[in-house]
C-alpha cells in the first residue's frame, strides 16, 4: 500500500539557537561546532519520529526583510546571531543536503514565511497532513488551516485545543491577538497596556479585530480611547505578525521529496 504523503516543515534557526543557548558556556568556535552537531541530531529524530514523505527545512536569509521595510524598528532589541555560529552555518546546511534534505533560505523573507507558503501550498492541495517542527508561536495559525505543530524540545502535539488553551483563542484568531498584545520579542509594538487577557477577551466578544475596532473601538472608555488613538500602529502590528505566504519558493515538491 502506497504511504499518504506527509510534509514535515522544519524551522531551521529555532531549532539551532535554541539548543546554542541552551548551553551556559560562553560563545566560540567550539560551542557552535558542539550545537549544530546536536540540531543535526534533532534533525534526525524528526525525520525518524515524523517519517515525512517531504521535507521543507527553512532558515533565515539574514538581513533586511519586507517587514523591516514597514516597520524599521522590527526586531531592534534582539541580539544578533553569534558570529560563531552564523559563520558556521553554511557548513551545517551542506550536512543537512547531504542528509538528504532541500534546505531553503530566502532573501528579504523569513523562514516563518517560507514555512507559511509551504505548508498553506501543501495543505490548499489536499496532498496529506502537514506537521510543522517549531517553537516559534506566529506558526500556530497554520493550525487553523489543518496543520500541526510539533515541540521538538518538549515532545508535544500543538492543535486546536493547545492553542485555545495557551493563548485563549482559537488558531484563527492567534495573529490578532497578537497584532493587539503586541510582541517584545519581535518588537511588534501591538496597543499599550493590552495584554494577552485583554486582547483574548476583547477577540472573545467582538469576533475578529475589525470587529473589536468597530465595538469596544468606538467606546468611550479608556480602552476605547487607546484603541482609537494607535489604531495606525495596531494595523501594522497585523501585518508584521502575519505570515506571507505567497512567496516564490522556487522549488517543486519533487525537490522537496524525501527519501528515507
Amino acid at each position: 500500500m502506497k504511504q499518504q504523503a506527509k510534509l514535515l516543515a522544519i524551522d531551521g534557526l529555532n531549532i539551532v539557537r535554541r539548543v546554542y543557548e541552551a548551553s551556559p558556556e560562553p560563545d566560540s568556535d567550539l560551542k557552535a561546532s558542539v550545537a549544530l552537531r546536536h540540531a543535526f541530531s534533532s534533525f534526525r529524530n524528526l525525520l525518524e519520529a515524523h517519517e515525512p514523505t517531504h521535507v521543507l527545512a527553512a532558515f533565515d536569509y539574514g538581513g533586511s526583510t519586507w517587514r523591516h521595510a514597514l516597520y524599521p524598528r522590527y526586531r531592534e532589541n534582539r541580539a544578533p546571531m553569534p558570529s560563531c555560529l552564523r559563520d558556521a552555518l553554511p557548513e551545517f546546511h551542506q550536512r543537512l543536503a547531504g542528509a538528504g534534505l532541500h534546505v531553503l533560505m530566502l532573501p528579504e523573507v523569513e523562514a516563518d514565511d517560507v514555512i507559511g507558503t509551504g505548508v498553506m501550498r501543501w495543505l490548499l492541495e489536499g496532498r496529506g497532513p502537514a506537521v510543522v517542527a517549531t517553537t516559534d508561536k506566529d506558526l500556530h495559525g497554520l493550525i487553523a488551516h489543518g496543520a500541526l505543530v510539533w515541540d521538538h524540545f518538549k515532545g508535544e502535539w500543538h492543535d486546536d485545543a493547545w492553542v485555545r488553551n495557551k493563548f485563549g483563542v482559537a488558531p484563527e484568531l492567534l495573529h490578532d491577538l497578537l497584532a493587539l498584545m503586541g510582541d517584545a520579542t519581535d518588537g511588534v509594538p501591538g496597543v499599550s497596556k493590552i495584554g494577552m487577557k485583554t486582547a483574548a477577551r476583547l477577540l472573545n466578544a467582538y469576533g475578529s479585530l475589525d470587529a473589536v475596532m468597530a465595538g469596544a473601538g468606538i467606546l468611550k472608555t479608556p480602552l476605547g480611547e487607546r484603541l482609537r488613538a494607535e489604531r495606525e500602529i495596531l494595523y501594522m502590528s497585523r501585518q508584521l505578525v502575519q505570515l506571507k505566504t505567497d512567496v516564490r519558493l522556487g522549488v517543486t515538491w519533487n525537490m522537496l521529496a524525501y527519501e528515507t
